[in-house]
């Protein structure tokens, strides 16, 4: 890897971050506000939909120019949604500018890698990204909670810097910390090299760019590579949101752990994907990237398995240096959710890199990308509207993990035979890896 890609490692790893330390932040400051109880998932949910509306465009913005330019200024944004938080701005409306800014840093971020490097280096680059983000995901949240907590807030309040400015809050002095990891990513930015690629000139004019859009969604659709890649992708993060929340459940219901200690499960989960992500990057070349689907098929089942393991099936205490005790029960469920974590690395990590790859041959990165993640989060809030119903209905914590489970299992299932009759007669494999017909030397042909 060349030194570019480190450093766009570095400006992802402390933009991603600031993200996760600021809605820490942002839930204290709900908190310190005494905010509806309902307000703080809509956090997520703001954050979330900037995604969605704005998909047509952040494609298209993410190719108007380099690529590290678009990675500097939407930080910039983010630095800019963090400051009107901090001074007395809504923070469901501050984080929802937060999001617009990560909406259009994403086609930005991965788009570079295929401009950047050749197709063979995008499994190895996707595996050190999706990595180094579940460790700045993980270290964000431990960073939030950490931020707002009295040892640390205090000191930083009674500096009087702060309150010279009119800031006197725990929540605030947290969030003007964020502001300041904010300008570090985006000073990264500065550094990230011009790979030279240029696209045609883009019109933002609203209907011809929506249509300009949904065409692109076509293209990979009904690319017989692409549909592959995207199904996949679009069922994890969807099937993934979910399976984020029914872990805190599960932990609750079979082995009566409360929230703290439920979301430590919840972070072995991200240190399984951080593995498999390592290991597919280590693994897997692109060119053998389909041969990793059946571990999809293998994560629903365990998924379904893990939904019946409870407190009673290892009941037996073991004594830590300390005094501590902890169940055998809660060790094999952490085990349980780091082999779900590594499947699940293992297998998506593969499949980002192919549909990065045949969005770059199809259109142009930037526009690939904002159509995966238009998908992906659809995907996840229509999962999420669809769990929210299961748990409206009744349905227990191990029934929704059973379907759920099961969900990913059987789709991955008809993911892999469809990918088959889609290559009778015809070597996919050989469109694996393939360079965009539109560029040459990272110039327009």
């Amino acid at each position: 890897m060349n030194r570019g890609f480190y450093t766009i490692m570095a400006a992802q790893f402390f933009s991603s971050l600031a993200d996760n330390a600021l809605l820490i932040a942002a839930i204290a400051l709900l908190s310190e506000l005494a905010a509806p109880a309902w307000m703080t998932p809509l956090l997520r949910l703001c954050f979330t939909l900037s995604y969605i509306i704005f998909a047509a465009y952040v494609g298209i913005f993410a190719d108007s120019m380099p690529k590290g330019r678009v990675m500097f200024l939407t930080n910039t944004l983010k630095a800019v949604g963090c400051l009107f938080m901090l001074f007395g701005g809504h923070p469901l409306l501050a984080y929802a500018i937060v999001g617009l800014g990560a909406a259009a840093y994403s086609p930005a971020k991965y788009g570079i890698l295929t401009e950047l490097l050749p197709p063979d280096k995008l499994v190895v680059a996707n595996g050190w990204i999706e990595g180094l983000t579940v460790i700045s995901i993980i270290l964000g949240v431990v960073l939030g909670g950490a931020l707002i907590l009295p040892a640390v807030a205090d000191p930083v309040l009674a500096a009087g810097v702060l309150q010279t400015i009119g800031i006197h809050t725990r929540a605030g002095a947290a969030i003007s910390i964020v502001f300041f990891i904010y300008l570090i990513a985006a000073a990264c930015n500065l550094f990230i090299p011009d790979t030279g690629v240029r696209y045609p000139k883009a019109d933002f004019e609203p209907i011809k760019t929506v249509c300009n859009f949904l065409g692109s969604c076509k293209a990979l659709w009904t690319d017989k590579l692409g549909q592959t890649s995207l199904a996949v992708t679009s069922m994890f993060w969807g099937a993934g949101a979910v399976l984020q929340f029914l872990v805190l459940s599960w932990a609750d219901t079979n082995f009566g752990l409360n929230l703290s200690q439920a979301s430590i499960l919840q972070a072995v989960v991200s240190v399984g994907i951080a593995i498999g992500a390592v290991g597919a990057a280590t693994f897997v070349p692109l060119k053998k990237c389909l041969k990793v689907l059946p571990m999809g098929v293998l994560m629903g089942v365990v998924v379904v398995f893990a939904a019946h393991f409870n407190r009673a099936m290892a009941p037996s205490v073991i004594t830590l240096p300390g005094g501590f005790e902890i169940s055998w029960a809660i060790i094999i469920a952490g085990c349980i959710m780091v082999l779900v974590g590594a499947l699940a690395g293992f297998f998506v990590v593969p499949m980002n890199a192919l549909l990065q790859n045949r969005g770059f041959v199809l259109m142009s990165a930037g526009r690939s990308i904002a159509v995966q993640n238009f998908n992906e989060n659809s995907s996840m809030l229509i999962m999420l509207g669809i769990y929210s119903l299961m748990i409206k209905g009744g349905l227990t914590s191990t029934r929704i993990m059973e379907i759920f489970g099961a969900f990913v299992a059987i789709g991955m299932i008809i993911v892999i035979l469809t990918h088959r009759r889609n290559a009778i007669g015809q070597d996919l494999s050989s469109m694996i890896g393939e360079e965009s017909p539109h560029l040459q030397n990272g110039k327009e042909k």
